[in-house]
């Protein structure tokens, strides 16, 4: 019971420095940091940006020389990549450039930025070990016609992000992790992994994703 407790307290916490930039709501999610990039919100202390954090309305993100940060909006189904020297301010589809050059746009397929925004707590989730957290389950599914045919747009759906997205972008990958994961379809998470790992070989989150899934071999 304490362990479990404390287990709890844990994720709380990183939950809570991983998502509260500031006071307004949560418009978007950083799939990608590098270099020296820090946020400044409405309220509350400034920081530094981390891989997987959710950004809120109205944050400041001021990214350093030679730093680049990527965002995926959730409303706007947008996706931008900001490269230092420059700083932005986060709004509810799209960010205002303050200072430098504009940011380079993706636009994403439908329902691809709502699910990335699961993202955090499937990591948070694998770090742990599995323990349970609220809304995920581990019991095997079977899916259904409908839930079949989810899964064929959402792979559809990948296999389009992969051509327009940068060989290093793990975005494709990551949604598709997330869509898989409703449904527990494990063999085809553990492919969807390695090409992660392939494309980004020293992510530690892309490691801890790639545990997890192994340690299911188990049970």
């Amino acid at each position: 019971m304490g362990k479990y407790c404390i287990s709890l307290l844990f994720v709380a916490t990183i939950v809570t420095r991983g998502t509260a930039l500031g006071q307004g709501a949560d418009v978007a999610l950083v799939n990608m940091v590098s270099g020296d990039v820090t946020y400044v919100p409405q309220a509350g202390t400034p920081g530094k940006v981390q891989p997987f954090m959710k950004v809120r309305d109205g944050d400041r993100i001021n990214v350093g020389a030679g730093a680049q940060v990527r965002i995926v909006f959730f409303e706007g189904a947008r996706q931008e990549l900001w490269a230092g020297r420059g700083s932005f301010r986060a709004g509810k589809t799209a960010a205002e450039p303050i200072s430098g050059k504009a940011a380079e746009t993706t636009n994403l397929p439908a329902g691809v930025a709502q699910r990335m925004a699961r993202i955090p707590e499937l990591i948070q989730y694998s770090k742990l070990g599995g323990t349970q957290l609220r809304g995920v389950v581990t019991r095997q599914q079977k899916a259904s016609l409908d839930q079949q045919a989810t899964l064929a747009q959402a792979r559809a759906a990948y296999e389009k992000m992969r051509q327009d997205m940068p060989a290093d972008d793990i975005t494709p990958e990551l949604y598709l992790y997330a869509e898989l994961y409703e449904f527990l379809v494990y063999d085809e998470m553990k492919v969807v992994v390695a090409e992660m790992r392939r494309k980004q070989p020293e992510n530690q989150d892309v490691k801890a994703l790639d545990a997890w899934l192994t340690s299911r071999k188990s049970r």
